[in-house]
């Protein structure tokens, strides 16, 4: 099963990206906006994880404590880079208590997985297959107005994806404290 680790958000915070989202530069670009329900921080993704397997990723992630902190929505972007957009976000700080976060995840599941080389956290809120203007459309993403709005993240969660031909289904497998 197709596997990845998340902090999920508050439904306010869901509901007030998805005005965000109202401010990314359609026109004659192919963009698909993620749906509210499946907005979150993806900590790790761990791809396909046999059913054996996933009792010993959930016994690994439940040796993790989550030190509870204050979250805040920060600005905005796009990866990979200015001149290849793929993915649209929304910044999250402070960006210091997710990355150690995210380390302790990485380091739970060393003995099952590689740990990840780069994180960044962010919600993505757009997947991009193509954008005409390039640098105009980094630019209108650059300068979207995003209110610092905060919430609490106390857990993470182990989520199953399956792919459908509407987009991806999300299951929680299990929650962590």
């Amino acid at each position: 099963m197709r596997l990845f680790i998340a902090v999920t958000l508050p439904d306010n915070i869901r509901e007030y990206i998805k005005d965000i989202q109202k401010q990314v530069p359609l026109n004659n670009n192919k963009i698909k906006l993620v749906s509210a329900e499946q907005l979150h921080l993806t900590l790790k993704f761990l791809g396909e994880v046999s059913e054996k397997d996933v009792d010993k990723v959930k016994e690994c992630l439940s040796a993790v404590k989550v030190k509870q902190f204050k979250a805040v929505l920060d600005g905005t972007g796009a990866f990979p880079s200015e001149s290849y957009i793929r993915v649209v976000w929304v910044g999250l700080r402070p960006k210091n208590k997710f990355i150690e976060l995210q380390q302790r995840v990485d380091k739970s599941l060393l003995e099952l997985f590689k740990p990840d080389k780069r994180f960044q956290p962010h919600v993505t809120i757009a997947r991009v297959r193509f954008v005409e203007d390039k640098k105009g459309f980094f630019e209108k993403v650059k300068n979207i107005k995003v209110e610092e709005k905060e919430f609490i993240v106390k857990n993470f969660k182990l989520v199953k994806s399956t792919l459908t031909g509407e987009g991806p289904v999300y299951e929680e497998i299990g929650s962590f404290e």
